[in-house]
């Protein structure tokens, strides 16, 4: 059952990543840019979290890079919401 709700959530997140840029195309509102590439990260996480848990062996741990993949998704939500707010 774990892989299955690692996957969906993987899925969900590259699916909010697509629609977010596709609708930044669209209108070019730097909200949207600066969300999606957040949710970009977060789609990178729910992979190595996918990896880590079912893939690799449990001597292998990536909670390290999971976290730094989560901290720089959150850096970059963050710098859009501070310096690039209008």
């Amino acid at each position: 059952m774990a892989p299955l709700i690692y996957s969906l959530c993987t899925l969900v997140a590259a699916l909010c990543t697509f629609l977010l840029l596709r609708a930044w195309l669209g209108s070019s509102y730097r909200l949207l840019l600066w969300t999606g590439l957040c949710f970009g990260g977060l789609t990178v996480t729910n992979v190595l979290l996918f990896v880590d848990k079912i893939i690799l062996p449990p001597a292998i741990d990536l909670s390290m890079p999971r976290l730094v993949a989560t901290l720089a998704s959150m850096g970059v939500l963050l710098y859009g919401l501070v310096w690039d707010a209008q």
